[in-house]
């Protein structure tokens, strides 16, 4: 149960965010020796441990389906941050660092936390239910968005390559934006009722009325500390990344891996609140979770990556490969046929769950 009476500037939740931000900025731009990494590792698990508590405080203040809409938008604005600064680094992987930083994101999404969730979710009951409306308007968005990104660039002609023209890209980028944005305003207004978690018959569950409601204070400064712990999460991230790259390179695996690592551990707060909301039968706020991710992930990266286009030191890489068009396919079609039913079995489980292991060992032997 959360503590929602109040929050103790002496509790694990307060403290670890504030030293892992703060750890951040001493250790940046350092070579880190093995000692330091593991000790940055330790501090990035906690920081993720307290990012979930606090944004179920927020949640159990403005209710759901707004408060997996704040945890999901919060983690995508620092990734963006993130992509867009490591992009204005320059480097060799520059190019192609939003795609393959997006395209992750989808397949972690879409496979991982929602193949955890179902897999947390049915095997107590042998079969979880959700809103059917729902999950399958924020997939037929996120498919929508994909493709409008990561796959019409590879095969459009106004401009060589995988790239979209600067044309090209604006559209991309306010279709983007006006389409995750019309999403959040059904998913928060007119049809609310299709995002919230739903009973064994399929009706809409009622408030837990039992559960004590934290005070606007306590909410505000929960806020705060799960802001904090995010921006602790993507820059410790970030840190271990170099311990990362040189693992990756003396196993001989692609360069490319690195991002898969990264977006991994960014997108811990959001799978450990999705597996632990799907524990308590409330499959339907996993869903939101992993499906506004990678919507916003898609519907925030694209347009800020348009407006800083201009001065990036590379030209824009957004189409996908032949492999990972196909994988992306699959994917689609595949959950579509899981959330259509608004039921789901163990076997849709195990094969998101074999989507996602397909696309990670095809990343590490392409």
């Amino acid at each position: 149960m959360v503590d929602v009476s109040r929050v103790s500037p002496t509790s694990w939740t307060t403290l670890l965010p504030i030293v892992t931000a703060l750890a951040v900025p001493v250790a940046w731009g350092r070579d880190l020796p093995l000692l330091a990494v593991a000790l940055i590792g330790a501090l990035l698990g906690g920081a993720v441990l307290a990012a979930v508590h606090h944004a179920e405080v927020v949640a159990l203040r403005v209710g759901e389906p707004y408060g997996s809409l704040v945890l999901a938008v919060a983690v995508t604005v620092i990734e963006v941050a993130l992509i867009v600064t490591l992009m204005f680094s320059g480097g060799g992987d520059a190019a192609t660092l939003a795609r393959d930083t997006v395209f992750a994101a989808v397949m972690i999404t879409c496979n991982g936390i929602v193949g955890l969730s179902l897999l947390a979710g049915t095997i107590r009951q042998n079969v979880a239910q959700f809103s059917a409306e729902g999950a399958g308007a924020a997939m037929a968005t996120v498919t929508t968005l994909a493709t409008l990104a990561l796959v019409l660039p590879t095969f459009t002609s106004s401009a060589q390559g995988p790239v979209f023209s600067p044309t090209q890209l604006v559209f991309a980028a306010v279709i983007s934006l006006a389409l995750y944005s019309l999403f959040v305003i059904v998913q928060t207004g007119r049809h609310r009722d299709y995002f919230l978690p739903t009973t064994d018959e399929g009706a809409p569950l009622p408030d837990d009325t039992h559960v004590e409601r934290p005070s606007a204070r306590v909410a505000g400064i929960s806020l705060a500390l799960l802001l904090v712990a995010l921006v602790a999460v993507v820059g410790s991230a970030k840190l271990v990344s170099p311990a990362v790259e040189r693992g990756v390179l003396a196993a001989g695996m692609p360069l490319a891996v690195v991002g898969v690592v990264i977006a991994l551990l960014i997108l811990l707060p959001e799978t450990v609140a999705a597996v632990r909301a799907a524990r308590v039968r409330k499959l339907q706020i996993s869903l939101n979770l992993a499906y506004g991710s990678a919507m916003a992930s898609i519907g925030l990266t694209i347009p800020v990556m348009a407006l800083v286009s201009p001065w990036l030191p590379s030209p824009l890489h957004l189409g996908l490969g032949s492999v990972h068009l196909v994988l992306l396919a699959l994917t689609a079609v595949v959950s579509v046929l899981t959330v259509v039913p608004g039921r789901a079995t163990l076997l849709q489980a195990g094969v998101h769950l074999s989507l996602l292991a397909t696309y990670l060992f095809l990343s590490v032997s392409p």
